[in-house]
């Protein structure tokens, strides 16, 4: 699989309404054996193109809308540390990104208590959830330039759905503290589906609600099972590098990898949609 990242040729860029839109861009990529291999494009070979006309974009909360996973790492360290998981060491960032972030509540627990007690497990996550919805409300804050973002796809007329493994009540209140209760038109979680990520089911699950197609729609996610759920649901997944690996989402399969919601890239790739899709409608 080859990963693209596309830097723009600002000499070729062009302005067009609130998105920058570039004729040519930069494709870094590695090929199979690794090797970087560096070309120019025109936007329109670009492996996003495909996707327009444009009719849905579909987001991961965790991680995705929120940067929340110095919450839960905190959350998870403490409680952790408390019951004497570990023999009292605290859990490390890296342990934290292979067992826990992005990852259903259930696959979690069976991690953590190997030893089949399932009702200390169900509690321990159960009051875990409880310690981060405390510390959400006072620190929960959106990924850079998530509004900009939201307000481009509700002008557009573009259909939209929260893709989650968080329970709902966690799910519910970071939408809330976002300002995005209104935004969403639908709200999809995991356990609330026959199988949650990293399979397919809560992305077909939105995307049937919609009644969007997966060749126009394409997903946010900052996690390797969000990503793969995206992929398995046959969908082009933009991964956000907030706190994960970006050799980990690479892996998962995303497209394109940013920063975060202003990153120049995304915006490039957002106008080349824009444009043709309007071409196709003329």
């Amino acid at each position: 699989m080859i990963v693209w990242q596309i830097v723009i040729i600002s000499s070729w860029a062009l302005l067009i309404g609130p998105a920058l839109r570039a004729s040519h861009v930069l494709l870094l990529c590695n090929d199979s054996e690794g090797t970087s291999v560096t070309i120019s494009v025109s936007c329109s070979k670009c492996p996003f193109s495909k996707l327009a006309p444009l009719e849905a974009i579909l987001f991961d909360i965790d991680g995705t809308l929120c940067d929340s996973d110095p919450i839960h790492y905190y959350a998870f360290r403490e409680m952790l540390q408390e019951i004497g998981f570990n023999n009292g060491v605290p859990i490390t960032e890296e342990f934290f990104v292979e067992k826990i972030s992005g990852k259903f509540n259930e696959d979690i627990g069976r991690a953590l208590f190997p030893d089949g007690d399932h009702e200390r497990a169900a509690k321990f996550m159960d009051d875990k959830e409880a310690m981060f919805r405390r510390l959400a409300s006072e620190q929960l804050k959106a990924v850079d330039g998530l509004h900009k973002l939201c307000e481009w796809i509700e002008e557009r007329g573009l259909k939209r759905a929260a893709v989650t493994n968080a329970p709902r009540a966690n799910a519910e209140l970071m939408i809330s503290i976002l300002g995005l209760t209104d935004f969403f038109q639908f709200l999809v979680v995991g356990s609330e589906c026959e199988r949650a990520k990293p399979f397919p089911d809560p992305y077909l699950e939105a995307l049937n609600f919609l009644k969007a197609s997966p060749n126009h729609t394409f997903v946010f996610e900052d996690s390797a099972s969000g990503i793969q759920a995206g992929v398995a649901a046959g969908m082009p997944v933009v991964g956000l590098a907030t706190r994960n690996p970006e050799k980990l989402l690479k892996e998962a399969g995303a497209s394109l990898l940013i920063k975060d919601f202003e990153d120049p890239n995304l915006w490039a790739i957002l106008g080349e949609l824009d444009h043709i899709g309007k071409k196709r409608e003329a």
